[in-house]
């Protein structure tokens, strides 16, 4: 049974931000007074969660160490109308949370995205290789799935109270922003992308992302995503591999077959066989995995017909 909704709830995960907390909850107290605010703390060995509750935050901990983890936490703990996600490191501007709140509420939007890569995050950002890796990774998945969302890693979100409740984390680390994108996306959610203006952490304050761990870690992510979400397209592409590669290794042996009537290169001809052999067993692992695929995405829309349900007897 859910508790009384919150009108809007400020959802910040916390890592050792003792530096920023404060400022980052003072700014939303000032531009979403209304709000309450909730500052999961992550086994932070600074004074975060201190320094939250003086300032006025609802403090809880989650004691599973990453991001994703803490997102679980919050999206099964609170219930609100509408949700604003922002992290602790005061990179993102609270100014924008009004209108965020608003195409959630008003205009029934089901995520939106605070796009910070249209326009400061460039400049602002002096790590190169991130800069990179969120250009590589939003290109990636807007081609994968046919989509147009311009920032997939930012931190910076509203959500709906259906989404939230409707989607079910499965990342542990700094991947959960892909996740939640790409699900969205597939589940036919309504997205908008909301042009943030983007500014780097202050002097003294630290990212917990490792470029290259965590970017790695973001692209086996779209990988599993891209076989669970669209599994007749990711077969597909490993069946058409093989049959071509089966194909290539066959000519010559097809060639010399007919100039000597022998099969001079057996073994090849053996490995043509088991690859063409792979190359069929995949497409029908892609047709059958897309039936099942279409299965669940039945079964979600009852799911979200009772979150709705739900959702307006406790307006």
């Amino acid at each position: 049974m859910l508790n009384k909704l919150d009108d809007i709830a400020i959802l910040i995960p916390c890592y050792n931000e003792a530096v920023t907390i404060e400022k980052v909850i003072k700014d939303f107290k000032n531009y979403l007074p209304e709000a309450k605010i909730y500052v999961y703390d992550n086994n932070s060995v600074d004074d975060s969660a201190s320094i939250a509750q003086n300032a006025g935050a609802i403090v809880r901990h989650e004691f599973q160490q990453g991001k994703g983890n803490v997102v679980r936490r919050m999206f099964q703990d609170v219930d609100a109308k509408c949700y604003i996600m922002a992290d602790g490191d005061d990179t993102y501007p609270a100014e924008d949370a009004p209108e965020m709140v608003n195409l959630i509420l008003n205009n029934n939007v089901d995520m939106v995205i605070g796009d910070r890569l249209s326009s400061t995050y460039f400049t602002e950002n002096k790590r190169r290789f991130h800069n990179f890796g969120n250009t590589l990774v939003r290109n990636l998945i807007n081609y994968i799935f046919k989509s147009n969302v311009r920032d997939i890693m930012t931190g910076y979100r509203a959500f709906s109270y259906r989404f939230v409740k409707s989607f079910p984390v499965v990342s542990q680390g700094f991947e959960i922003e892909t996740e939640m994108t790409i699900h969205a996306i597939d589940k036919n959610m309504s997205l908008q992308n909301k042009i943030i203006y983007y500014r780097d952490r202050p002097k003294g304050s630290t990212s917990k992302l490792n470029t290259f761990s965590d970017g790695f870690k973001v692209i086996k992510t779209i990988l599993h995503l891209f076989c669970d979400y669209r599994p007749f397209y990711f077969f597909n592409i490993i069946s058409f591999v093989l049959a071509l590669l089966s194909i290539l290794f066959f000519i010559p042996v097809f060639n010399s077959y007919l100039k000597t009537g022998l099969v001079e290169r057996f073994p090849t001809l053996i490995i043509c066989g088991f690859g063409m052999t792979a190359s069929i067993l995949a497409f029908f692992s892609g047709m059958i995995l897309q039936t099942i695929k279409h299965k669940e995405r039945r079964e979600f829309e009852f799911k979200l017909q009772q979150i709705n349900h739900w959702y307006k007897n406790f307006m």
